[in-house]
């Protein structure tokens, strides 16, 4: 029997209401905080290794990519990142890091359905968005800039 059937919407509204637990908005983004600045510093730490191997700035810039990259698919792999942003929320949509696990959680999930239906069909169904709509935005912001 589905109680909810008879109920108004102001009175389905009010039960979800009195029902759902506060949300500890302080602490979910002082966790934001210091995850995302945690993976920045870790960002950082990685560029300076790679300055003082040698690599000239933007080369170094370039490999600190590719490493947040590569650091990131691994702890999504081993379902550490998951752990991750389950305490750290939005701090870990820091951009390079949480595209790589946009792209590669949906890979990893659909693993069992086949290499070509499963993981690389699925593979930008979260990411794929991102990418057509920020192509579109800077398209857009360049034609505003060239005019203005």
């Amino acid at each position: 029997m589905d109680i909810t059937r008879d109920m108004s919407k102001q009175d389905y509204a009010a039960l979800v209401k009195g029902r759902e637990k506060p949300s500890p908005i302080v602490k979910d983004c002082v966790f934001a905080f210091l995850i995302g600045g945690a993976i920045c510093v870790l960002g950082q730490l990685i560029r300076e290794g790679w300055l003082s191997l040698g690599l000239g700035d933007q080369d170094a810039g370039t490999a600190t990519s590719a490493s947040l990259i590569l650091l990131s698919v691994l702890l999504t792999g081993l379902n550490l990142y998951n752990k991750i942003a389950r305490y750290g929320g939005a701090g870990t949509l820091v951009p390079i890091t949480g595209f790589a696990n946009a792209v590669a959680s949906p890979a990893i999930d659909f693993r069992s359905e086949g290499f070509v239906t499963g993981m690389a069909a699925r593979m930008f169904t979260v990411a794929g968005p991102v990418i057509v709509y920020g192509v579109i935005a800077s398209a857009v912001y360049g034609v505003i800039l060239c005019l203005f």
